[in-house]
């Protein structure tokens, strides 16, 4: 499972946490795996199964 960056991002603007949004388009991959952020998603609070890409039927 990936999640893309620009859901990081928006939840992160959503939460008016615009400095680490622009820390995310900055740092992170287009496509992020949750097992190798995991520490950073946990210090970001969110929740990589809100996060994932609803897949393809």
């Amino acid at each position: 499972m990936r999640i893309a960056r620009y859901r990081i991002v928006a939840a992160l603007r959503d939460r008016g946490q615009q400095f680490r949004a622009d820390w995310v388009e900055r740092e992170l991959p287009e496509r992020v795996d949750p097992a190798k952020h995991v520490g950073l998603l946990a210090t970001l609070r969110l929740d990589p199964a809100d996060l994932a890409d609803v897949p393809s039927p």
